[in-house]
């Protein structure tokens, strides 16, 4: 489990998250929504230490990790996965050495050891006999399957997810919604999702987090934001679901 206590973040004069409490449970697929601007990526970062919050804290698993040194977070960051909105994969590596770029900064495992995880993280995603083939080789789909095949390499207990299904089609996004969706029931991750897709919000979220203008508003199930009346969280809602309807006539 992650806990954020009162997370404040400011920059100059922008006050961009403002007092955000929440809990996110292991074994489930934990969701961060809500415009742009509301200050959804600012969170995540400030969770995983790209940004220091101003005030308040993030814990894991009760291990306080505002207040670490840099040392006493390398072991928290260990079991860390992370899937980048971009994918973030080395262009002049391989699929195989992508994955592999982890276990050799983390682990002391021989070649062999760390061959047969990333065989066993390929064959995870689907991906099986795609080693030696390079980024600019892939689909959209595949790299972001690659992303999540390297960010499970190192068995992570916490999953950090930013916009997975941004420039993907409709078909694609489910695939890899279902693919989070079981990597996180199979292996009881912990998993924080970044997104403002309204497909991916009522297929797998299970515990969401609406934002809007930097303080939490709202806070349930997928099963429960239907029948919410929040007015901004209804406005956001309705105003994908117009937007995507809208696309979809195009």
């Amino acid at each position: 489990m992650i806990e954020i206590q009162d997370i404040h973040k400011i920059f100059g004069e922008n006050h961009v998250l403002k007092g955000i409490s929440a809990k996110f449970e292991a074994g489930m697929n934990n969701l961060i929504i809500g415009g742009s601007g509301s200050g959804k990526t600012t969170l995540l970062k400030c969770m995983v230490g790209l940004h220091e919050p101003d005030e308040g804290h993030v814990i894991y698993d009760g291990r306080d990790f505002t207040r670490m040194n840099f040392e006493e977070r390398i072991e928290i960051r260990k079991e860390i996965g992370m899937l980048f909105q971009s994918s973030a994969l080395f262009d002049s590596m391989t699929v195989e050495e992508n994955i592999m770029f982890p276990l050799n900064m983390f682990t002391t495992q021989n070649k062999k050891d760390r061959m047969e995880r990333v065989n066993f993280c390929l064959e995870r995603v689907n991906l099986e006999g795609k080693n030696k083939l390079f980024p600019s080789e892939l689909s959209g789909g595949m790299k972001k399957r690659v992303g999540i095949a390297r960010a499970i390499s190192m068995q992570p207990k916490y999953l950090f997810v930013d916009e997975p299904n941004s420039g993907l089609d409709p078909k694609t996004s489910i695939v890899i919604d279902e693919l989070i969706n079981e990597i996180t029931d199979e292996y009881n991750i912990t998993t924080v999702v970044v997104t403002h897709d309204m497909n991916s919000v009522m297929g797998i979220g299970e515990n969401i987090v609406f934002l809007f203008n930097g303080q939490k508003e709202w806070e349930g199930s997928n099963k429960e934001i239907a029948h919410t009346d929040n007015k901004e969280l209804n406005d956001f809602v309705f105003a994908s679901k117009f937007t995507q309807a809208a696309k979809d006539k195009l």
